[in-house]
């Protein structure tokens, strides 16, 4: 006879019972206590440096936290985070589906496409923007080998701040073409199956099933990707666009008061980044609803 064939007596029952009765004790830790106490002093000497060290320039933060040149900045920042990201996620749509296609030219130019603006460091792509006007004095339309029917002066047609979407949308189009070619591929192959036994045609199935299923996947890392884009807009500053880190940059420039300002920007920036965050979580957890009732029912 085994232990799980003997017949439960009365006593192991009423042990039992005496037993659940009883106030489940929580285990104590006092290592967590004393990280705990730890941390609190930490965040409190750190608190006390920031605000008593006159280095940091309280009353300057102040004074110019809502500047208008900053606020300027601040919403050609948003500018640019913006369109950057609308052309980036446009470009890679375009780019993952031709990656994925059956056409071996097409795939090759996505390829290339993907490999030079993930080879190159987007500083330096910015910086051959911004000089664009060095490499072609003036963009037109003419006939090969023959005279230009229609001509501008590049400058005109590439003003810096044109200049800085294109070097940061095309460099995130390159990214954002990996997101979304893994999106597409996690969704099941009998997705697709099934829609052309329906008569759906090719692109008819990408745009009506496999492209809202994907956007499960492929909606958080374009969430990151966005928060990054806010950040990174800070390198128009090497070709002189005036977002919020130029605009800081050119007024301690003038009062040397490099440690307030930049706490400026930098307050501008941690408020943005929290406010994408936020609507990050949001959208995540809408797009995820149908997957939590899945799992319920499961």
């Amino acid at each position: 006879m085994t232990v799980s064939d003997r017949p439960i007596t009365a006593e192991a029952r009423h042990d039992f019972a005496e037993l659940a009765s009883r106030p489940v004790l929580k285990r104590k830790r006092p290592g967590q206590l004393v990280a705990m106490v730890l941390v609190g002093l930490f965040a409190l000497m750190g608190a006390y440096v920031i605000v008593t060290n006159p280095g940091f320039g309280w009353p300057t933060v102040a004074k110019y936290l809502f500047d208008i040149r900053i606020l300027n900045g601040l919403l050609t920042t948003i500018e640019l985070t913006v369109i950057a990201m609308v052309l980036g996620l446009v470009i890679g749509l375009v780019i993952a589906v031709m990656r994925m296609s059956d056409n071996a030219l097409l795939r090759g130019v996505a390829g290339a496409y993907i490999w030079f603006f993930r080879g190159t460091p987007l500083l330096v792509q910015m910086l051959f923007w911004g000089f664009a006007a060095v490499l072609f004095p003036t963009i037109g339309v003419g006939i090969p080998g023959g005279p230009m029917l229609v001509e501008w002066n590049t400058n005109d047609v590439l003003p810096l701040f044109v200049a800085g979407i294109l070097g940061l949308g095309l460099n995130e189009g390159a990214y954002m073409a990996e997101i979304v070619r893994a999106g597409l591929m996690g969704v099941p192959a009998g997705q697709s199956e099934a829609s052309h036994a329906m008569g759906f045609s090719r692109m008819e199935t990408l745009r009506h099933v496999v492209i809202p299923q994907a956007m499960k996947i492929i909606l958080p890392p374009v969430g990151n990707e966005t928060i990054s884009m806010l950040k990174t807009t800070s390198l128009v500053i090497v070709i002189g666009v005036g977002d919020l880190l130029y605009n800081t940059q050119q007024i301690y420039a003038r009062n040397l008061q490099q440690i307030p300002l930049l706490i400026v920007a930098s307050l501008w920036y941690i408020l943005l980044t929290t406010i994408l965050s936020l609507v990050q979580a949001r959208i995540e957890k809408r797009y995820s609803r149908g997957n939590n009732i899945q799992a319920r029912k499961a």
